[in-house]
């Protein structure tokens, strides 16, 4: 076991991440980085399977990142903390959960198809989470790579402002160097591995360019500094160290996001981009962490310290057969030991850590302590999930939980033989405390077994890994639509459940009232209960009732969404209340509410984008209107047409073979979930599902 004494101080320490469209480079960029460093002796590509990050035999075998994977390396005299997250939208929780917990990130784009539909979905989760971001433009070797239209779109479509450091010598086969317009000299690579390169003076062709955008550089930072707006105007120079720190506080700021360039396959840029790592994204303690008192319900900045009380945060949870579970955790103050007694808020118990791990993708080596501001796995805790803080019992706090998105498919699955039951049981347990965007439900009047998660892609990797790593083989049925029901109208339901069995009976009384919100609010639960009409112990009963009610809506038995449940008043008996008794007539009243709220179904709605030649743009086009899609916009470069449209999941079925076949397999496209929208009536009918009556 390794003593794990502090290396490095707190301020030179980046923990940070890779984020990006699917296909745009960030496990590549990943590796070189690694490579670069020192941490790794060889380069993997993605393309052949031997990416150090893209550790799983799903990754290997698809060329595409599927779990978030994390390691570190030393840069300069930095420590570099790196969680590489996937591209596709289908593992979303991978990149929500990440930046949760990052201090920083790198946002690659590629080139040759500047912001596309997952860079903007990425892009304001890192703004739903404030974490400062530097840009990596990649794929400078590719053709059609163009640097200006890039930054172009990222100042339009992500309202940003994008301040340029670097500028790329020429694009695609022409692409020869980069040029620092901080420090006005130009960098030209001298091997194929990117190892040797060299400074020398801006060739004449590019010194144009250079100073027009060194002053557009100046001009922008001098619009957000008075120091470096008045050394402008004095028509000198400011300091290049001066420029950097004022590029630093802007970056942490959220006011600017600096603007780099490269090719990471062509090992063109990767150190540049590092140093740009170290300069401008924040240290551990630079940070404004807010966490909650869970006995007052107060909130508080908590003070990031080495010496302070522990707060560390649960992001990730895996589960290996032979490693057992092991909890990906950042530390955001104080220290964690081998034995330490931890505690966590949300089920008020400690818990003795088992081991502590530092984690270079699949490999993991034991430390004795770990410190604010590392990224480690912890083993041995059990009752920790996904989501929770570990702290001291002394001085509880909780850290605000990660956002889960919402399952959209579901399809029916079961264990090929009868022998695999409770091996599947086991499994799925597992598999599930891994993904929260994984659901899992069995009917209880089929008995059929229901699992759910974000795309078609998303359960054929649960199935695979059901198979790979447990051993059952399984039979699945058709992916179907997870559609969501709506109370359409606010209904007032008052429930008295009464029940005398001879002993002791049964009584509660709950006045619900049942409030359409606006869409994507969720399901949200008020207690406006005063003067102890119903005790404080039967609340939480209540919430329950109402919530398991909810999840299967009248219409077709969906969960229904988007709603606020008030409790506006009630009562009790002292003697034959009790929390079951309040819990049925929650569900009881929750029922009842639902036959008097004109409820509607609602269907996912995917956010499409098809990149296609222009001779197949009529056949894409009326396939779009066929499954009724609606264009939200077309772009065109070159002969490529970028077509975005809002199309339902539920015609989306095997668009990949349509696709290829419309267009002899010159197309591609991404889908990610968007909204919900109302199912039309005659949908309505095709599926079955009347309108209830009014």
């Amino acid at each position: 076991m390794v003593k794990n004494m502090r290396e490095y101080p707190l301020e030179k320490i980046r923990n940070i991440g890779f984020v990006a469209h699917i296909d745009a480079g960030k496990t590549t960029t990943t590796e070189r980085v690694l490579y670069y460093t020192g941490k790794i002796y060889k380069i993997g590509e993605v393309d052949e399977g031997t990416a150090t990050m893209d550790w799983m035999p799903q990754e290997k075998e698809r060329g595409i990142t599927i779990t978030s994977a994390a390691t570190y390396c030393v840069w300069k005299d930095y420590q570099i903390n790196i969680i590489d997250t996937p591209g596709h939208v289908d593992f979303t929780i991978e990149v929500e959960r990440s930046l949760r917990v990052l201090d920083g990130c790198v946002v690659i784009f590629d080139a040759a198809n500047g912001v596309e539909p997952q860079s903007e979905t990425v892009w304001f989760q890192a703004n739903r989470y404030k974490v400062p971001r530097i840009v990596f433009v990649n794929k400078m070797d590719r053709v059609g790579a163009d640097f200006f239209d890039t930054v172009q779109q990222i100042v339009k479509k992500l309202n940003t402002v994008a301040l340029v450091v670097q500028l790329p010598m020429g694009s695609a086969e022409t692409f020869s160097g980069i040029i620092d317009i901080l420090n006005m000299k130009s960098y030209i690579w001298e091997d194929e591995e990117g190892k040797k390169f060299r400074s020398v003076d801006i060739p004449q062709e590019y010194l144009t360019v250079s100073i027009e955008y060194r002053k557009k550089l100046i001009e922008t930072l001098a619009d957000f500094d008075d120091n470096i707006a008045t050394i402008y105007l004095s028509g000198k120079e400011p300091e290049i160290n001066e420029l950097k720190m004022v590029i630093r506080r802007l970056t942490k700021e959220f006011k600017i996001v600096p603007v780099f360039c490269g090719s990471a396959l062509k090992n063109r840029g990767i150190q540049l981009l590092l140093d740009g790592i170290c300069d401008y994204l924040p240290a551990p303690n630079e940070i404004n962490l807010i966490v909650t008192e869970p006995e007052t319900n107060q909130q508080k900045n908590l003070e990031i310290s080495p010496e302070g009380s522990l707060c560390a945060f649960v992001f990730k949870t895996q589960v290996d057969k032979y490693f057992g579970k092991m909890l990906f955790t950042r530390i955001y103050s104080g220290k964690i030991s081998v034995n330490d007694i931890v505690y966590n808020p949300r089920t008020t118990k400690t818990e003795r850590v088992g081991r502590i791990v530092r984690i270079h993708a699949e490999q993991k080596q034991d430390i004795s302590e770990a410190f604010c501001g590392d990224i480690v796995g912890l083993v041995g805790l059990k009752n920790f999930a996904t989501g929770d803080t570990i702290c001291n019992k002394k001085s509880p706090v909780t850290v605000e939980k990660i956002h889960i998105p919402e399952p959209v498919i579901w399809e029916k699955i079961e264990p090929k033989t009868k022998s695999d039951e409770e091996k599947f049981v086991y499994a799925i347990h597992n598999l599930l405390e891994e993904d929260p965007t994984l659901r899992f439900k069995i009917n209880p009047e089929t008995g059929e077994k229901i699992i759910a998660g974000m795309g078609e892609l998303h359960l054929e990797i649960i199935t695979d890994r059901l198979q790979r790593e447990y051993g059952i083989l399984t039979r699945v049925g058709k992916p179907q639509v997870s559609y969501r029901e709506y109370f359409t109208k606010k209904v007032t339901e008052e429930t008295k459940y009464v029940k005398q069995t001879g002993g002791k009976g049964q009584y509660a009384h709950v006045v619900l009232q049942f409030n359409p919100l606006a869409r994507n609010s969720g399901v949200v639960f008020v207690n406006k209960i005063s003067g102890g009409k119903i005790p404080k112990e039967y609340i939480p009963a209540i919430e329950d009732g109402v919530r398991e009610a909810l999840e299967c809506g009248p219409l077709g038995g969906y969960p229904v969404t988007d709603i606020e449940v008030v409790l506006i008043d009630g009562s009790y008996h002292e003697v034959d209340s009790s929390e079951i008794a309040f819990k049925t007539a929650a569900e009881i009243a929750t029922k009842n509410a639902a036959k008097k709220a004109e409820v509607i179904l609602l269907e996912p709605i995917m956010k499409v984008e098809v990149m296609t030649h222009d001779e197949y743009l009529g056949e894409v086009l009326s396939d779009f209107s066929s499954r009724r899609g609606k264009i939200v916009s077309m772009e065109v470069k070159g002969h490529i047409y970028h077509i975005r449209a809002n199309v339902p999941l539920a015609e989306m079925f095997g668009y990949a073979t349509v696709l290829r076949s419309l267009t002899q397999g010159r197309a591609s496209y991404t889908m990610e979930p968007s909204h919900y929208e109302e199912v039309p009536k005659h949908i309505l009918e095709q599926l079955g599902y009347l309108p209830l009556p009014h």
